[in-house]
């Protein structure tokens, strides 16, 4: 037992300690947690107020006045106030509710910013547009400058005779003018745009809204445990980053595995090995030490999606429980797939010749990613169910069954894990005598049929 011990740490810490390892697997997701953390923090500095004029040309002169009113600073506060007021709302009815609010409100305030000071004027109709629209060239006073020109054409209120449409507006801004002053520009003129073509035609706008909306209701999921409102997007994401998460820590750790195995048979540093400990505490020691590996970058990704959610006081939508069940599939996948890195790796004296017979385990391991779509659709479908009992794939697949809407009933996880379990005694079973074999063993790369001889001859 102690060599295995000795094995095991030595390639944990001959992976781990590598400038490669640091670089590519340390660094990039402690940058992306150190911008998670930040992001909240550089939302909530206050950009200046902004300030300004926004000429119109309206030929018609219906579409001035309706700007001018949509964009007063009050109606704007207004505005911006029923969005909070929504959000707040939503808020509300996540777990974590009050507390998700406050931590969320500095972060709304932030994205809305200040309420603009837009100083709505109606050029003459005889206009120069090129002299116009030097004016948004032009520095001065915050106050005075202009910042947006607006051009109403002429039919954009009354149709042309014989047109089927109606005319709209061109629209120039000053370079680097903030977005949202924009969309609120735009936003205000198709108001006042919309407005005077009813007017013109004396109709009721508040009949023709209330004939043509339908409020948007959201989904209410209904469980034994009882009612609550579906997420959409927690829905869609939270089972592809748990089916990422399993993946990329159990295909590195099993990547390493086969990689450093190759490299101690090709350079003969396997068989000084041999010489002090035996090949199955080989074996043994080099999955334990690379799952430590795996284990890491587990530990590493899965805390930084949990730095997120709380940035963003969204930990109440996971969870917690299934963090240990990820865990649990992850040791489970990690050894059947590294039972089989061990065996490959020992079969072949180069990369290369890894590639054929590596082939069939990646598509394996690839099926319930590329059919994560129809299992969290529908993961009680007769296809998702039995896919969770065979193995290699039903780790993966009863991950995506218990992060979708629907989870399985309980007895079918621990049913799942019961047959991960022979499953990774089956793996090691095969890869043990392959390993065996084929460790001393130099020439002409093995095929799939020369691994079930040297599986009988063990």
């Amino acid at each position: 037992m102690r060599k295995i011990v000795h094995i095991a740490v030595r390639e944990f810490l001959s992976t781990v300690l590598t400038r490669g390892f640091i670089i590519g697997v340390l660094v990039t997701p402690l940058m992306i947690a150190v911008m998670i953390i930040l992001m909240p923090l550089l939302m909530n500095e206050q950009a200046p107020r902004i300030e300004g004029e926004i000429a119109v040309i309206d030929p018609s002169g219906e579409v001035h006045q309706g700007l001018a009113d949509y964009l007063k600073p009050e109606a704007i506060a207004e505005r911006r106030g029923a969005l909070k007021e929504f959000a707040s709302e939503q808020m509300q009815k996540m777990p974590g509710g009050a507390a998700n609010e406050a931590l969320a409100e500095p972060t709304l305030n932030a994205l809305l910013g200040e309420v603009p000071n837009l100083d709505i004027v109606q050029r003459p109709a005889d206009f120069d547009l090129e002299s116009e629209k030097r004016l948004l060239t032009e520095e001065g006073p915050t106050e005075d400058r202009r910042l947006a020109l607006i051009v109403v054409h002429e039919d954009a209120v009354q149709r042309q005779d014989g047109e089927e449409n109606f005319g709209s507006y061109d629209f120039f801004v000053r370079e680097k003018l903030d977005d949202r002053i924009v969309d609120e520009v735009r936003s205000g003129l198709r108001h006042a745009i919309v407005d005077a073509r009813i007017r013109t035609t004396d109709l009721d706008r508040d009949y023709i809204e209330a004939l043509t909306q339908v409020p948007r209701v959201r989904s209410t999921t209904v469980t034994e445990e009882g009612e609550k409102e579906t997420n959409e997007v927690v829905n869609m994401l939270l089972p592809a980053g748990f089916m990422i998460l399993l993946l990329v820590s159990v295909l590195t750790g099993g990547q390493y595995l086969l990689t450093t195995t190759i490299e101690e048979k090709s350079s003969r540093v396997v068989e000084v090995l041999l010489s002090a400990v035996s090949p199955m505490q080989l074996m043994t020691g080099k999955i334990l030490g690379q799952m430590g590996v795996g284990l890491v970058i587990l530990a590493l990704y899965a805390g930084m999606g949990i730095v997120g959610l709380v940035s963003f006081a969204l930990l109440g939508l996971v969870d917690l429980a299934l963090l240990i069940y990820l865990l649990i599939f992850y040791v489970i996948a990690y050894f059947v797939l590294a039972s089989m890195m061990a065996a490959i790796g020992a079969a072949v004296t180069e990369m290369r010749e890894a590639q054929t017979l590596m082939t069939p385990v990646m598509v394996t391991l690839m099926i319930p990613w590329l059919l994560w779509l129809p299992i969290t659709r529908n993961p009680n479908s007769i296809f998702a169910t039995v896919t969770s009992f065979i193995p290699p794939i039903n780790t993966f697949v009863m991950l995506l069954r218990m992060t979708s809407t629907s989870p399985p009933p309980t007895w079918q996880v621990w049913l799942c894990i019961a047959i991960g379990l022979i499953s990774v005694w089956g793996a090691l079973w095969f890869a043990a005598k392959v390993f065996r074999v084929g460790l001393l063993m130099f020439g002409k790369p093995p095929n799939f049929a020369t691994l079930i001889k040297w599986v009988k001859m063990a």
